[in-house]
């Protein structure tokens, strides 16, 4: 954090001395590199050290700022457990009229936080004060996952600004218990958690409780007029597509739609941006297992994971995963304003604030018929009864957040990203949000 905090700003003052002179033409060509340690932090996973960075090459310039072809590629470790190993390309130029996304991606988390489902209505520890005699372990919330993926996604033209778009992705997850180091051996308590909760009342089933596989495909059509894609100035992004596994048999239906506006205040390191992305995915047909719930389908991935309602990809401020259901629409609202541009060491920077706010709410919540709330019904392996897991009455909820961030551009194109976030639905609340990653949200 503190390395972050210098580096910011060293670039800063850098950039009070080394603005870019407005006649001056920003173009690259050939090759450019982005690498970075992972000296970062997050509030759901801790401290990650390692190393990402994206390779990008322009080619004669022509195309700038997008890039010919993109690498990007992670290898990193966080505090709280998590591994994590990831290698993407992606390009519109590879192919003529299509864009080709590909990625593979290896998640080890012994120490992965497991919620419950629908959110709101999954009630956390905080809602049994009453009970005097029920007392959750450290890592009442705790499970083991692990997740293989590869992923190709496809984008054919169909005519100025509209694509269609197909795709296929193949998962294998891993659950279990979570899995301790030796220094923490007494800590734990593997018998006392939710997912083994979940499991005794059959809201998680025996044939999924260990993980599976999952074969995805997609379907559909992106409407695209942005100028940048990276951090776009202007322009309009819909994607609208279905989502399933044939073999799982099981559907969903996805809508997003992003918007940009470019906010005539001349600054001279570029006019400020309003964006907003109003989002909804459900499942329309089958049902989704317990190991894809949390997943969010993207036609082109922006960071290595996309899944769960909560932490950086959807509602900022909440924790990671936190509400998991069959259908979720949400809407992320921000302002974009540029401080500062310079040039240092041949590359074109700037650097940006973003304030924003985010809300979202269940639209079909995720096997609510496994959950009873007769205080009569037996009490689950841990001690608790139905209704000190859940509250029906909650799902409909509104969830929202707000914030601010801090982004450091390099060529328009890597971006590195801090922000913080507070959720102002109370019982969703855990106290102030962190992330420092890369990339703006959308």
């Amino acid at each position: 954090m503190k390395k972050f905090i210098l580096t910011t700003l060293t670039l800063f003052a850098a950039g009070l001395l080394l603005t870019v002179p407005a006649q001056e033409k920003e173009v690259k060509t050939g090759w450019s590199f982005g690498v970075l340690p992972s000296v970062t932090y997050n509030t759901d996973n801790g401290f990650q050290y390692g190393a990402f960075g994206d390779v990008y090459q322009y080619g004669d310039g022509s195309t700038y700022p997008d890039p010919l072809h993109k690498i990007s590629w992670e290898a990193s470790h966080f505090t709280k457990g998590k591994t994590r190993l990831y290698l993407s390309y992606d390009s519109k130029y590879l192919i003529p009229n299509m864009r080709v996304n590909a990625s593979i991606t290896f998640v080890n988390d012994p120490m992965y936080s497991f919620w419950g489902f629908n959110g709101p209505a999954a009630l956390t520890h905080s809602s049994w004060s009453a009970n005097k005699d029920v007392t959750p372990s450290i890592n009442y919330y705790g499970m083991s996952r692990k997740m293989y993926r590869g992923l190709l996604n496809v984008q054919g033209h169909l005519t100025e600004h509209l694509n269609w778009a197909a795709g296929f992705n193949i998962w294998k997850w891993e659950f279990g218990d979570m899995r301790e180091s030796e220094k923490n051996e007494n800590r734990y308590s593997v018998e006392n958690t939710l997912y083994r909760d979940y499991q005794a009342i059959g809201a998680i089933r025996e044939d999924e409780a260990d993980g599976g596989w999952a074969t995805e495909m997609n379907l559909g059509l992106v409407y695209d007029t942005r100028d940048i894609e990276a951090a776009p100035n202007r322009g309009v992004w819909v994607d609208a597509y279905l989502n399933g596994d044939p073999f799982r048999k099981y559907l969903k239906a996805c809508v997003y739609f992003r918007n940009y506006f470019d906010i005539p205040i001349h600054i001279p390191a570029g006019d400020p941006v309003f964006a907003y992305r109003l989002a909804w995915q459900q499942t329309i047909a089958g049902e989704v297992p317990f190991y894809m719930i949390q997943n969010v389908p993207l036609l082109v991935q922006r960071n290595m994971i996309s899944e769960g309602f909560g932490s950086a990809g959807t509602i900022r401020g909440i924790r990671e995963n936190r509400i998991l259901a069959e259908g979720f629409a949400w809407a992320n609202l921000e302002l974009r304003i540029k401080l500062v541009s310079f040039k240092l060491f041949n590359q074109y920077f700037y650097i940006a604030v973003n304030p924003f706010f985010d809300a979202g709410v269940i639209t079909k919540p995720y096997r609510a018929d496994a959950f009873g709330l007769s205080t009569s019904m037996p009490v689950t392996p841990s001690g608790k009864r139905m209704n000190q897991l859940y509250d029906e009455t909650r799902v409909g909820d509104i969830v929202y957040s707000g914030g601010g961030g801090l982004k450091i551009a390099m060529n328009q194109n890597f971006v590195v990203s801090a922000e913080v976030a507070h959720c102002f639905y109370t019982p969703l609340n855990t106290g102030l949000w962190i992330n420092i990653g890369t990339n703006y949200q959308f």
